[in-house]
């Protein structure tokens, strides 16, 4: 039987609304904005892709893959008349699962990436989670005065600190699966395959300050997606569910109840 990916579901009264979270990212880094989704009106599933965070690890790594365990998810709760928010990575696997599975999704929101591809970026992240001996680090304060050594930005470390937690050996370690997230980050910034369509409802939602979504990449976003819609949240770098929750919020729900 298929592994499901796993999910923390917020009950709310109203229609479903699924979120994907980025590369190394998990599930919690929704949980600020899913509860507000959810004191609002939507049942709200933050999701865990493949070896991220609570979900199954697999060394089997690809956004065909992902689109499947989102569709897989998705015919296991009997999901209808749902919405989908994707950032960055979750918003590639996005593009891929609606291009092939779009009948019955409301509307999509991909924050922050456009359909092209990517120069590979997260390397010096990556060698520095691998590097990471739990045999000698015994503390989280230890993890993260070894994460800043090389990692000087606060919130990435932070970003990062998530992933650690104490396993059932009392050790600590990743809830990545570092060793193949290491092998994918040459192909999980490819391009979305240019056959690849849909004339579901989706907004392009991107930061300001990012240079993820650029005006040269609106053609192509319309070529693909032929009712996109692309907007930018101002003051806000790729992480801009983050630096600008409630405008972020105000856009989505604006978009949503078009």
């Amino acid at each position: 039987m298929k592994p499901l990916l796993h999910s923390k579901i917020l009950d709310g009264q109203g229609p479903d609304l699924l979120i994907l979270h980025g590369f190394l990212g998990m599930s919690d880094n929704w949980k600020t904005l899913g509860r507000k989704w959810a004191d609002s009106g939507y049942r709200v599933h933050l999701i865990d892709q493949r070896n991220h965070g609570r979900s199954f690890w697999s060394n089997e790594f690809s956004y065909a893959l992902m689109a499947a365990d989102l569709q897989a998810y998705i015919e296991e709760h009997q999901l209808e008349n749902y919405s989908i928010i994707g950032h960055s990575m979750g918003g590639k696997t996005l593009m891929y699962w609606v291009c092939a599975h779009s009948s019955s999704v409301d509307k999509c929101v991909v924050a922050d990436i456009a359909p092209r591809a990517y120069p590979p970026h997260h390397q010096d992240i990556l060698a520095t989670l691998a590097a990471l001996d739990f045999n000698i680090l015994e503390n989280r304060q230890a993890v993260e005065e070894q994460l800043r050594l090389r990692i000087t930005d606060p919130g990435i470390r932070m970003f990062l600190m998530k992933n650690i937690h104490r396993k059932e050996d009392k050790r600590l370690g990743l809830r990545l699966n570092i060793d193949v997230l290491c092998q994918a980050s040459s192909w999980v910034s490819e391009a979305l395959p240019e056959t690849f369509r849909s004339d579901t409802p989706i907004l392009f939602l991107g930061g300001e300050q990012s240079n993820y979504i650029l005006p040269s990449d609106h053609s192509q976003i319309h070529q693909h997606f032929s009712q996109a819609i692309i907007k930018y949240i101002p003051n806000a770098s790729h992480w801009l569910h983050a630096e600008q929750p409630h405008l972020f919020f105000d856009r989505v729900n604006q978009f949503f109840q078009q």
